[in-house]
């Protein structure tokens, strides 16, 4: 069984010095790394970043995710509990190496349910909530300094790394052809504050703003029949609806099944196409039993489309 190592900072100025001597303390036998690349924002739900997407694909079941604190993975409760139900889907055991969760088996579930442990997940969103209501107070606290000290005249924030004398030298000399790093050397200022003078001079450049983007579809989860199930395993599929299918857990109904499949809204729509010919699509003979259970599924990932925004 593998330990996968996740480790992420929120800025290109900061390092994961402390992380890497929480997780060495630890101890972790062969750890395989997934590092995100630096400044990796918070906001963005942990499902949707790079390195825990590999992670995640990288990831067999019985493998164990190590994380310094929980927080390096999560900001709010809901985020709290969406990756748990993938690390369940996928039968990943989660350890965190210090903070408020790090005397918690946060993957315990009940054993005739399968269901994440109400105390669990009381624990979770009490602890979260707290986290969440200590960055609340610190941001008050910070805005009446800030109104404070405007009272006495001073102007809050970070002074420029850059002096404003020398920004249009700086942005002259990219526009000519100097790189960030070497403009960073010569004013011995970090390659971010040479990154905030020129950043609408960049290519990446763009006017929308980030909190415009649309919101990341999030897993659902839905019962397949186990004969479109069956018909699906045959068939030429995506990456992304081959995983699910493989990921999917087997629930026994009587002489037959139905497997539980967590995916984005996408696949589920993908998956249903794929089955398209159970319908009696291009001339091929019709089961009445597939056709039901196919009707079955479209029935369920058409509500699901109903339920959206």
């Amino acid at each position: 069984m593998a330990n996968l190592v996740y480790k992420r900072v929120t800025t290109d100025q900061q390092s994961t010095a402390r992380q890497n001597l929480v997780l060495h303390e630890a101890g972790i036998d062969d750890p395989v790394v997934f590092e995100e690349d630096a400044g990796t924002s918070s906001r963005l739900h942990p499902l949707q970043r790079p390195k825990f997407g590999e992670l995640l694909t990288y990831a067999r079941p019985g493998d164990t995710v190590h994380i310094s604190e929980m927080f390096r993975l999560v900001r709010g409760t809901q985020h709290i509990l969406d990756v748990l139900d993938v690390l369940h889907r996928d039968r990943l055991a989660l350890r965190i190496h210090d903070g408020a969760f790090s005397a918690m088996d946060l993957t315990a579930r009940h054993l005739r349910t399968g269901e994440l442990l109400s105390t669990v997940k009381f624990m979770v969103q009490t602890l979260a909530a707290a986290g969440e209501l200590q960055r609340d107070l610190q941001r008050e606290l910070t805005y009446d300094g800030l109104r404070a000290a405007e009272a006495k005249g001073n102007k809050g924030g970070r002074r420029p790394a850059i002096p404003s004398d020398k920004t249009d030298a700086v942005r002259t000399a990219y526009l000519e052809g100097r790189s960030i790093a070497a403009l960073a050397r010569e004013h011995g200022v970090s390659r971010g504050a040479i990154r905030t003078a020129v950043a609408d001079l960049m290519p990446e450049h763009t006017t929308a703003s980030h909190e415009d983007a649309p919101a990341p579809e999030l897993p659902v989860t839905l019962d397949m029949p186990g004969k479109v199930a069956d018909f699906l395993r045959t068939t030429e599929l995506e990456p992304a609806e081959r995983a699910a299918l493989d990921h999917g857990v087997t629930v026994r109904r009587g002489q037959g099944y139905t497997l539980r499949i967590s995916a984005v809204p996408a696949v589920h729509r993908g998956l249903l196409a794929r089955c398209q010919s159970l319908d009696g699509a291009h001339d091929l003979p019709v089961v009445p039993a597939q056709r039901k259970a196919r009707r079955e599924y479209e029935n369920r990932v058409s509500a699901l489309g109903a339920a959206g925004p």
